[in-house]
């Protein structure tokens, strides 16, 4: 029995060091929050329309985008209260602005050089860059490894003629359009007619194009005379991305995720 009781006693001390040396289960790295300077829009303004893309699959990738947890726009406090002046303005001339990607996590950015490096995933290329090589989008300066959007300061936006009509879900797999067809033949917003969609890779897209004349012009230059009054200024290329400047973060690329809890109260 004594023997027993001797091997008992010793399997107990085997369990007991075994658990005193074993390494604790590994804990979940806390997602980064965003810095006391960053608030939701909506918090500031919620009159603008959001219809935060970049959370669907009507995207370039065809797919959500990494870091777009919550479909909640997220800048730099003053970006935000710049939009906010601008917004007022438009309201009492029947129109509202609306964004379509604010703050961009770098988590998201680094998905967009993944896609472009791969050529064979060309499933939205009959919508968004039907006439650029999809081997070129580097080099044309349609994806870079860095983007403006992770600092917190830039937004893609455009404006809504009100009452704003309703804008139906994209469905995946459906028949694709050139993002620089007539308005009525491409994908429906319920923006004015500014000659692209957005996200269109096509030189239409650079704001000042000459080809784009008449009410798709004016409504451009009513876009950015708006904003630029308010202290954003043009990307030239792109007729929707404006910059506050001067930028709160201007040397800062963020990666916190999009989600209400990154500014909660904020």
């Amino acid at each position: 029995m004594r023997s027993v009781l001797r091997a008992l006693a010793t399997a107990a001390a085997a369990v007991l060091v075994a658990t005193a040396v074993s390494p604790a289960p590994a804990q979940a790295r806390p997602e980064p929050k965003a810095p006391e300077g960053f608030v939701a829009l909506r918090s500031v303004d919620p009159t603008i329309i959001q219809e935060m893309r970049y959370t669907t699959a009507h995207t370039f990738l065809g797919e959500r985008v990494d870091g777009y947890r919550q479909p909640v726009c997220i800048l730099t406090r003053p970006a935000a209260r710049a939009l906010h002046l601008a917004q007022k303005r438009l309201l009492r001339q029947g129109y509202s602005l609306k964004v379509y990607d604010c703050y961009r996590p770098q988590r998201a950015v680094d998905h967009f050089v993944r896609w472009a490096k791969d050529l064979d995933d060309q499933a939205m290329k009959g919508e968004f860059y039907p006439l650029v090589d999809k081997s070129r989008l580097f080099d044309d300066g349609y994806i870079a490894e860095k983007s403006g959007h992770s600092r917190g300061s830039t937004v893609d936006l455009t404006l809504v003629r009100l009452p704003a009509l309703p804008t139906r879900p994209y469905r995946p797999g459906e028949p694709l359009a050139p993002c620089f067809a007539p308005k009525g033949e491409r994908f429906p917003d319920n923006s004015v007619d500014m000659g692209t969609g957005y996200d269109c890779f096509d030189t239409l897209s650079h704001t000042d194009d000459p080809r784009i004349q008449g009410a798709q012009r004016a409504n451009r230059q009513f876009l950015k005379r708006t904003l630029t009054d308010v202290g954003f200024v043009n990307l030239p290329e792109e007729w929707w991305h404006f910059t506050h400047k001067p930028e709160l973060f201007p040397d800062t690329y963020f990666d916190f995720p999009v989600d209400r809890r990154s500014v909660a109260g904020r």
